[in-house]
């Protein structure tokens, strides 16, 4: 095959150019976002149960669903939320099963229950879509809120009319409703119960189909239309007769207003009434395409919108992806040119422009495959790219060098070329399947943070396979037709001889030191290897599971307790605002061209992402920030300074300020505690976050078991009910057409659809005496106070219930600044210091340590596992290929040398070592390999010549010195510009890109003089026996 393409005319160029042109077609269709796409995991399911408090959600809904779903196949975990009137079931997946099928189970297991209560609703399931929000875009001027969402409804509809938007939902309002309300007198007056008022709304607003009229001229629907439309319609409906004769209609007694159900549902931009309109993405969509229709759309609609509409982006999803890309892209070009000039000092301009052809060639067909294997353009697949830069030159490297010897030595181009490529053929694919065992395996990393992390391998081992392709089939037929007899030039040949003066007087001289005192020589390294652990285990390196993202928005989010006013809400938020005007004014002077810190702020009430309740007692507000790459302060010192101005806040249950950056892997804290009496995981969380606080650089610990609101319980006195002719029936459905108002009615208009309440007003609905005070209609129609008949208690019960596989479960969970704290040495705290003394208190208590820490041991378990299988992998082909089981093991040993470079790298960067810094180090194992098999694959065919042990041993490390230092200085040259980048968007980058640089680096060095050592070593144990061992018992001369 490879003669085939080195004499062909045509078929090198032709497959050159398919590989180009495909990647080129390819390329704009890619997917570009900040992580690659993790599929769903998770299924939901949501049953509806009106009016129900969360115990009653617990009892009647939860324990009912949990034993059939948890019998499904595939589940991992179930996950059952009990709140205000709703239950919300998760059921998470076993990762690789089959979701369609395990979607289809759950749904038909919980279809099957047929315990729930009556009120109960039917369940609504759903697969659970990773959404990514692209853009908000704020609506502000209309001074009435109806103007200002009928607007922002038409402009929501009007995006989704761009192919490339698909989802465009308005914030900011409750539903719309119509309320009718009235007072206890205007009931007692005309002698009315608040049922009565919803009988006559139910009988005066039908619409109804009547059947069929079927004549000869074809059939005619007949349909029933007595719907009342509008608030006055609603008016005209008769209720009874005044003592005078006259008829009482509706709004004779009753206020009826259109009006939104949840007035405290409210947005507000800069300080403005706004509606907010929410545009997310699917996972298959472009973030970048859909903010450039969107872009387009508004800058339409902001030439057609009226003087008072306003319209600006509150928030910008795209800016870190655009920023980390740039980055990535900007040095990945410029490590492209350090290869280039490394490559042309060393081979001159002619062989080395040949060589670094195969670059763009071997990318475009690369991209081209990831888009046939559905892989994206994202942060993980880039810093692959970029890390192939340096390795797709090792083949190329062995392979034009090899036949640029060959041509030197007085064969013709064309015979040079396909004999230098057939002649190192095994060596480069021996190199390739070694590289392949490592990395390979690597793919198959499981857990959250490894579904992130594995893309890294894949896209390599697709760019490796396909420069395989390239430097055998196309690279041979190139250099047949450019190389020429004339020397290098001027300078590569100054540069070449300056690299035999330090092969000669440097490198040779050391290598025969070091084999001489082979054994002072391996202590050396291992001593090396050992004190190399030490800035680890004395703290000096920490590990950390994943490095922190730099977010452009930051978040203040509020919890007061249940039953908290929105005034009350209000007075909190505003003393934040202050604090980031205050902040904001502050830290500006000190970016560049005194840009304001804070771009803008968005605050959003009964609204918090920390918990799963709404209500007026929460609100968030949401500020967006100078870009991470032009702004000069961190987010986590902007965080602590608003914290700090804001100050402590009364009547609050939680208050966290964080960032909005959607991260990799769990919280630093995340502890799950589970038992069956709430009491007792209450105050075991109470005594956590208080433990956890202590500690100098955690913030924002909180627990999700929160107090509900105040309840009042109605009981029943059986005896006096039955005397006058009222059911427990009567009394519920009484008091939930007092406070609650459904009608089950609704109307239809240009805006979706309007729910018709009917209640008793706001002052009549107020305290425990309204309850009292409630009438129902007894015997002979007589008006019987609720009182008479029940008891009212009041009582307070939680604001949810978590049950997680069956069992009552509280989270714990918080955050930190990972410059101050580290999450695994607050983990060992609480295993040494809190848990055993709980275990005596609460013995009934079982906790669970999550998030970052649960990642962690999960993708690096797994990353351990898959190295060990590569490595064995690695011995078997080496066991094959030297036909020995003892010689791979000097080619091996040089592996856990690389640590060496990896651990001072990252000190000497002041990095932490994290999971990507492993993903690098494991790489690295399938990289520093190479040069060892390049150094015992020439002492083999030196020693298979008759040559001495330590002669063969000293020539490997000159001759192949050059071969050795090329291919490492290539791929460092190519991280080179990422490994020194200073932006704040780069530090996910730079742990990865580390561990490849100085761990090469080291290892190189190391595996030069290290490998031929251990060679000899197990030359003198006897475990390996060459040519000359032969001739020595054979008494021959030149015998050892």
């Amino acid at each position: 095959m490879i003669r085939l393409f080195a004499t062909h005319p045509t078929a090198a160029n032709i497959l050159m150019m398919a590989l180009a042109v495909l990647g080129l077609v390819a390329l704009p269709t890619l997917q570009r976002d900040t992580f690659p796409v993790v599929p769903s995991s998770e299924v939901e399911v949501r049953i509806s149960y009106p009016g129900a408090s969360p115990a009653e959600v617990e009892r009647g809904i939860c324990a009912a669903v949990e034993d059939p779903v948890r019998a499904v196949d595939n589940l991992s975990e179930l996950t059952c939320l009990a709140r205000d009137n709703q239950a919300v079931l998760t059921a998470e997946i076993v990762e690789g099963a089959d979701m369609q099928r395990f979607y289809n189970d759950v749904t038909a297991a919980v279809d099957g229950v047929s315990g729930l209560p009556d009120q109960a609703e039917s369940p609504v399931g759903r697969i659970v879509e990773r959404i990514a929000s692209v853009a908000t875009v704020a609506v502000t001027g209309p001074e009435d809120p109806h103007v200002l969402l009928a607007y922002a409804d038409q402009l929501a509809e009007s995006l989704t009319d761009d192919p490339r938007i698909t989802r465009a939902e308005v914030a900011g309002f409750s539903d719309r409703e119509i309320a009718v309300e009235l007072s206890a007198d205007a009931l007692q007056r005309f002698g009315l119960t608040i049922s009565d008022l919803a009988t006559a709304l139910t009988r005066s607003s039908l619409d109804m189909p009547a059947g069929t009229l079927e004549g000869s001229q074809g059939d005619a629907l007949i349909r029933f239309l007595g719907e009342r439309r509008s608030a006055g319609e609603l008016a005209s409906v008769p209720l009874t007769s005044s003592p005078g004769g006259a008829e009482v209609t509706l709004g004779d007694v009753a206020t009826i207003t259109t009006r939104f159900a949840d007035p405290w549902q409210a947005s507000y931009y800069n300080g403005q009434r706004a509606a907010l309109i929410n545009v997310t993405k699917t996972e298959s969509q472009d973030a970048l395409r859909v903010m450039d229709a969107l872009k387009a759309r508004l800058d339409a609609a902001r030439a057609e919108a009226p003087g008072n509409i306003a319209l600006e982006l509150s928030s910008d999803g795209t800016s870190n992806i655009i920023e980390r890309l740039r980055i990535i892209s900007a040095n990945g070009i410029q490590g492209l040119i350090l290869v280039l000039v490394t490559m042309w000092l060393f081979f001159g301009l002619r062989l080395s422009f040949w060589v670094s052809m195969g670059l763009p060639v071997s990318f475009l067909g690369a991209v081209f495959a990831m888009q046939v294997f559905g892989l994206t353009i994202n942060m993980m697949t880039m810093v692959a790219l970029l890390v192939a830069i340096g390795l797709l030159m090792d083949d190329a490297i062995v392979i034009s060098e090899n036949i640029e010897r060959r041509r030197r030595a007085g064969e013709s181009a064309l015979d040079a070329a396909v004999n230098g490529a057939v002649q190192v053929a095994p060596g480069v694919l021996a190199s390739f399947l070694t590289t392949a065992m490592i990395v390979g395996p690597l793919a198959f990393m499981s857990g959250s943070i490894g579904a992130v992390l594995k893309y890294i391998p894949i896209t390599l081992m697709i760019v490796l396979i396909v420069s395989l392709i390239e430097a055998f089939l196309i690279l041979p037929n190139h250099l047949s037709h450019s190389l020429k007899d004339d020397g290098p030039g001027r300078i590569s040949a100054a540069v070449n001889r300056g690299f035999d003066w330090v092969r000669d007087r440097i490198v040779l001289p050391f290598s025969s030191l070091t084999l001489r005192f082979r054994y002072l020589t391996l202590g050396v390294a291992a001593f090396l290897l050992l004190f190399s652990a030490t800035p680890y285990t004395g703290g000096f390196i920490k590990f950390q599971s994943f490095p922190q993202l730099e977010s452009d928005t930051v978040e203040a989010r509020f919890l007061l307790v249940q039953g908290a006013p929105l005034e009350r809400t209000e007075q909190r938020v505003k003393k934040a605002v202050k604090a980031l005007e205050k902040i904001n004014a502050e830290l500006t002077p000190e970016q560049p061209d005194g840009q304001a810190l804070v771009q803008s702020y968005t605050v959003s009430y009964g609204v918090n992402a920390d918990t799963p309740e709404t209500g007026p007692h929460m609100a968030t507000i949401s500020a967006r920030l100078l870009p991470a790459g032009v702004r000069t302060t961190e987010v986590t010192a902007i965080l602590d300074a608003w914290k700090k101005a804001t100050g402590p806040l009364p009547d609050m249950a939680a208050l966290r300020f964080t960032d909005k950056e959607r991260g990799v892997g769990g919280k630093a804290i995340d502890i799950r505690l589970q038992g069956n009496d709430l009491a007792d995981l209450e105050t075991t969380a109470r005594e956590m976050r208080r433990f956890f606080m202590d500690f100098e650089g955690v913030r924002d610990v909180t627990y999700d078991l929160k107090p509900g609101k105040p309840e009042y319980i109605v009981t029943l006195h059986p005896e006096a009910a039955g005397a006058l002719g009222i059911t427990a029936r009567d009394v519920a459905t009484t008091l939930r057409a007092a406070f609650r108002g459904d009608t089950g009615l609704e109307l239809r208009d240009g805006q979706g659809t309007i729910d018709i309440v009917a209640r008793l007003d706001a002052d009549n609905r107020a305290t425990a005496a309204d309850i009292a005070a409630l009438r129902l209609r007894g015997q002979d129609n007589a008006l019987v106070p609720l009182s008479a008949v029940a008891d009212i208690t009041a009582s307070r019960g939680y604001a949810s219930i978590q049950r997680i596989d069956g069992r009552r479960t509280v989270s714990v969970q918080g955050t930190i600044n990972p410059a101050v704290a580290n999450a695994r040495e607050l983990m060992a705290a609480l295993k040494s210091d809190f848990l055993p003394k709980l275990a005596d208190k609460r013995p009934g208590v079982s906790v669970s340590i999550l998030g970052e820490a649960e990642d962690t041991a999960t993708t690096g378990n797994s990353l351990m596992r898959n190295l060990v299988i590569g490595l064995i992998g690695v011995y078997l082909i080496l066991s094959f290929q030297f036909r020995s089981f003892i010689q791979p093991v000097a080619v091996l040993a040089v592996i856990p040398l690389g640590a060496v470079g990896v651990i001072w790298g990252h000190m000497a960067l002041g990095l932490q070592i994290s999971l990507p810094s492993l993903v690098g180090l494991a790489t690295l194992a399938g990289v520093v390999v190479n040069d060892s098999i390049l150094l015992v694959v020439f002492i083999k065919e030196r020693l298979e010549t008759g040559a001495d042990m330590m002669d063969a041993a000293r020539d490997a490390a000159g001759d192949r010195f050059r071969a050795i230092f090329l291919t490492s200085l290539t791929t460092v040259a190519g991280l080179a510009p990422l490994l020194f980048e200073t932006s704040t968007q780069a530090q996910l980058l730079r742990p990865i890109v580390a561990s490849l640089a100085f761990g090469l680096t080291g290892a190189t060095l190391m595996a030069l003089f290290v490998t031929p050592a251990v060679f000899a070593i197990l030359h003198d144990l006897r475990l390996i026996r060459v040519a000359s061992d032969k001739d020595a018992s054979e008494g021959k001369p030149g015998a050892v």
